[in-house]
Order: structure tokens, then sequence, then C-alpha cells
């Protein structure tokens, strides 16, 4: 009876941890865009929320998410700490965002929307919050956006400023990526709130969007979604410089489950490499009703990234 009983608790534990484990890995609300950033043997993961009714033909994002882990299989839920109503001169959804750490403070590089005001016509925008916490209360760091864009000459919104990716080099001097049809980038003072110099504009083959900027040993990696084909697949570059000239090294993930978006982002923990997504993988989930998924991420030893596999499964706990 004893040995039935331990039994019955083994088979539990392991149905629970595969429950834990299996893609996608938030699954009570629909999540996109996943940014993870690695603090103090956590990983923190920042999140779009997909709002959407299964009726609606666009997206409905109200706020950005966070999530932490010990071990990239059990998540907890932060809440909300931070939304486009936070911006005083924001209106729209939450796109696409990523947080940093620099000096103890925490800094969330987000994409929304402008509102038409005597400064400017509106479009797509890019702000930074600050906080001293991972997971907030997060605030406006400088009262106004810091990259914006005009009205387009048919009057529709401008897409060019969404999906930023802040990299900090091994010198200290932080670089922000962002863009949608051709990639941009800028460098960042200090204060991580203020721009310097001129921004760079180029176009890696297939860009679309999404972009991922990251270091690994001495090489500079630049991950986004592609444009060629639909739906989205994510291919990227490299660099011996984070200024370029980059070279394109090819298709890493295909598509995605029941979404014709895709978006990476990418994290090294306890030894290992993780790459994150999103798919329309639950039910009733779609391309405006997505969900993070994570899977292992392995390199060539010349640098090269091996094709992503994509499983139900997911990862096991980091130990």
């Amino acid at each position: 009876m004893k040995f039935k009983s331990i039994l019955t608790t083994l088979v539990i534990i392991a149905i629970a941890n595969t429950l834990h484990a299996q893609n996608p890995i938030i699954t009570d609300v629909f999540t996109a865009d996943p940014a993870p950033l690695v603090y103090k043997n956590t990983v923190y993961l920042y999140t779009g929320h997909d709002g959407a009714t299964t009726e609606d033909t666009n997206y409905k994002m109200p706020d950005w998410r966070v999530y932490s882990s010990k071990d990239m299989v059990n998540w907890k839920d932060h809440g909300s700490p931070l939304s486009p109503s936070t911006f005083s001169w924001a209106t729209g959804d939450a796109y696409a965002a990523q947080c940093v750490e620099r000096g103890g403070k925490f800094y969330w590089f987000v994409s929304t929307f402008h509102k038409a005001d005597n400064n400017s016509k509106g479009g797509a925008a890019i702000g930074v919050a600050v906080s001293d916490s991972p997971t907030g209360p997060f605030k406006d760091a400088i009262g106004k956006a810091l990259i914006t864009n005009e009205m387009t000459t048919d009057n529709k919104h401008s897409w060019d400023d969404i999906d930023p990716s802040v990299l900090i080099d091994d010198d200290g001097q932080a670089y922000l990526f962002w863009g949608h049809a051709s990639c941009k980038w800028i460098k960042l003072k200090k204060n991580m709130i203020e721009t310097e110099g001129e921004i760079n504009t180029f176009k890696p083959k297939n860009y679309i969007e999404g972009p991922w900027v990251y270091k690994r040993k001495n090489l500079y990696y630049l991950v986004y979604a592609s444009a060629g084909t639909k739906p989205e697949m994510i291919e990227y570059c490299t660099a011996d410089k984070i200024t370029g000239p980059w070279t394109y090294q090819g298709i890493i993930q295909e598509n995605v489950p029941n979404s014709f978006t895709t978006h990476p982002g990418i994290v090294d923990f306890k030894g290992k490499s993780y790459f994150m997504y999103h798919n329309g993988a639950l039910p009733t989930g779609g391309s405006y009703r997505r969900s993070i998924c994570i899977d292992y991420m392995y390199y060539n030893l010349d640098g090269t990234i091996q094709k992503i596999i994509q499983t139900k499964e997911g990862v096991k706990a980091a130990k």
C-alpha cells in the first residue's frame, strides 16, 4: 500500500513537471513578443499581452506583462506594471518591447503610438520607462517619446519606429536597434534615456521587423522576423562590430503554428541557450491571440546558429 502511494505521488509529480514544461509556457492569458532578461540568478520575461477576441481581425494589446523564473519551467506572474497609459504622450496598443538593467535600474524600451498634438503628427514611437525593480512599478523616464516619426503621405500611421532592442556593449556603450521594413540603430547615452549621434538605417536580407541584438564571445548577432515569406520566419546576420557590416547567415526558425508573425527573444541561463518566440497554438489562439514558447538553442563551433526545433514539450528545468 505504501509502495502504491509513493508510486502515485511520483506519477503526479512527473505529470505536473511535464505540464509546467510544455509549450506554450503561459496558458491563462495570451502573450507575445518575448524579451528575457537575466538578473541575480533569475530570468525575467517581459511580454506583450494579446487581448483580442476570436472575432477581432487586428491586434488589441492593452499592456505589457512581467514573469520570472529560476529554472525556465516554473513561471511567476508579476502582472502588468506598464501600459501605454503610463505615457502621457501615447495612445494605442502595447507592441514589442525590451527591458535592460544598468546601474541597478531597469529601463523598459517600448513601442506604441504617439498622440497627434503640437509636438507630433502621430505614428509609431518608442518610449522608455524606468524602475528600481525588474517587476516595477515603472514610470515614464523622460515624459516624452525617445524615438518618433510622422504620419505617412497617405495619412496612415507610419510603422517605421517599432520593436526596440538594446545592447550594452563590453565598453559600456549602449545601442538601440529598432524598425519595420528597415533596421535602424543609434547610440544611447550612459543615462539610457537620451540618444547620441545620428540614426543609422540599413536593410538586412529579408528583414521586416522584430530585431533582437546581442553579443556572444566576439561575435555580434542581429536576429529578426523576415519578410521572405508569409507567415514570418526568423533569420539572422552576424558582424565583428556592432556597427556592421552585417553578414547574412540564413533562416533559423521556420513558420510557427497558427500565427503569421513570430518574434525572437534569446537568453543564456545556467549554461544553456534558450530561444523564445510566440505562436497561436493554444485553444482559440491565432495571429492576434498568441502565446510564448521556449526551446533550446544551439551554436556551431564557428558561432553560427543551428535551426531551432519547435517542440510541444519545451525545455527541462535548469539545474
